[in-house]
């Protein structure tokens, strides 16, 4: 059912319900962790993340005492990405690098067929790769990506090598490569209709949000729009929103932009799927500022570097405090804003051929 009609599938849900309470009943301890990790996918397709979290504590406490490789790995596969959706990306790269130490693709080879229906080598890899990009890592991001797709390639899982074309696909919109991108929804898309695979990346999202970035703005604003609607939306949501927020504010509609942001928050104070939220912030605080609303928006950016910082999450600090430089720029600040973009940017040690960086080496150039 996961792999089939998606991580939120409901009926799957039920299922593992089922098996929980009978394998409490039969004091199974195996089964029961299995059923629990089935609950945890459950609660992460439908990101309900309080859910996850508890589930996983679940997890990492049915596998505290004596616990053989196969569980403690599982255990930090719902742990890496509860930490990543929970908005901590350095714990999410911490239980990432457990599972790859203890991930080998010959004795691990059936988990794809017992846990979540993907190899959890390859997702601790492409989970990786967005907790390093957060991290101010896009090289190394790039690195893992490519890994976990070569990984899928090599143990021939489809639904496992679609997922890892989804998720490089986003670590290419993070980098700022929109083609390439694109390229890897057509390969996932292209699997998913031979091998009939669910998506649990909303395939339009992807797509909206790399027309976004090359510019096609009111095509991208159609496809976030139908990709939202779409059934596998509610795990990435707030991605969806802050994408169309971006798009929106890309054609100057900078009142559709703000309540597209406002949802996005909103969603992400309800769900607990906090991993975009910075983003959100600060697409709230441009948004402000083209409504004419300076203050408003400088306190939105400055909220939005406040989380990016608590999370140790420079990806998006640098995005913020390039958004806060321009709103001062244009109010005559100019050394105050090369005062706060020059040591956010000096502490990247590479990815300098990303667009963020050199979005940023250009505005230090003009603030010089």
């Amino acid at each position: 059912m996961f792999t089939t009609e998606g991580f939120q599938a409901p009926n799957a849900a039920h299922a593992y319900m089922r098996a929980f309470e009978l394998a409490e009943r039969r004091r199974d301890p195996h089964q029961l962790f299995m059923a629990a990790y089935g609950l945890w996918q459950s609660a992460n397709g439908a990101s309900r993340i309080p859910e996850c979290r508890r589930l996983s504590n679940q997890l990492q406490q049915l596998t505290a005492r004596n616990a053989g490789d196969e569980l403690r790995l599982q255990a930090h596969h719902s742990a890496w990405a509860t930490c990543l959706f929970s908005g901590e990306p350095a714990a999410a790269r911490e239980h990432c690098e457990a599972g790859r130490r203890l991930y080998d693709p010959e004795r691990h080879r059936l988990h794809h067929q017992l846990y979540g229906g993907h190899d959890p080598g390859m997702c601790a890899r492409y989970f990786g790769a967005q907790a390093y990009w957060l991290l101010g890592y896009p090289d190394k991001a790039l690195a893992l990506g490519n890994e976990a797709f070569v990984l899928a390639e090599r143990i021939a899982h489809p639904f496992s090598l679609a997922l890892a074309l989804q998720y490089n696909s986003m670590v290419h919109l993070d980098r700022g490569e929109p083609e390439v991108a694109l390229q890897r929804l057509e390969a996932a898309e292209a699997l998913a209709a031979e091998q009939r695979l669910s998506f649990v990346v909303e395939p339009q999202l992807l797509r909206g949000a790399a027309l976004a970035a090359l510019g096609a703005f009111e095509e991208a604003v159609a496809c976030l729009r139908e990709g939202l609607a779409g059934p596998g939306a509610a795990r990435v949501r707030c991605f969806g929103l802050a994408k169309l927020a971006e798009a929106l504010t890309g054609q100057g509609e900078h009142g559709a932009a703000l309540a597209e942001v406002k949802d996005g928050l909103s969603t992400a104070e309800k769900t607990g799927h906090r991993q975009w939220e910075a983003e959100l912030h600060r697409l709230e605080g441009v948004a402000l500022s083209g409504l004419n609303q300076p203050d408003e928006g400088q306190h939105a950016v400055e909220q939005a570097m406040r989380i990016a910082r608590s999370r140790q999450a420079k990806g998006y600090e640098l995005r913020a405090a390039m958004s806060m430089a321009r709103l001062w720029r244009d109010q005559g600040k100019r050394t105050e804003a090369r005062n706060l973009l020059t040591p956010i940017y000096g502490w990247f040690t590479e990815g300098f051929d990303t667009l963020d960086l050199k979005r940023a080496k250009a505005l230090l150039g003009e603030l010089a």
